[in-house]
């Protein structure tokens, strides 16, 4: 698992004896590249036409005619660590997003975003 590179709280036996501690993450800056991804959920391969359904999706269909599309990629029962194994290309686990996404915890084993050393 990837831990944030410092943790300013404190780990007790139990949550009354912790203290969590919330890491303000650095802007990207002004020169950071400009990435669109399209992911749409609950869908399958039946519902567009660009992976041969019957039915009329031109907008998607044009999309995909233009970018890449994933035709073997396996999912997690959540939404976000499937993202965060989509942009990634590694498991959810090892990024700091095992369950859904800006659930902080304040304590490293949940980060509630994809970890900067991702």
């Amino acid at each position: 698992m990837t831990r944030p590179s410092r943790f300013e709280g404190t780990i007790g036996r139990t949550l009354a004896d912790s203290e969590a501690w919330f890491d303000e993450p650095p802007h990207p800056g002004t020169g950071a590249p400009n990435v669109v991804i399209v992911l749409l959920d609950d869908t399958g391969f039946a519902q567009f036409g660009c992976y041969g359904s019957d039915i009329d999706t031109p907008n998607i269909d044009a999309l995909a005619a233009g970018g890449a599309q994933f035709t073997n990629f396996h999912v997690t029962p959540l939404c976000s660590p499937t993202r965060a194994s989509l942009l990634t290309g590694r498991s959810q686990h090892a990024v700091g997003m095992r369950t859904v996404a800006n659930f902080r915890t304040g304590y490293p084993n949940q980060l509630g975003h994809i970890s900067d050393h991702a």
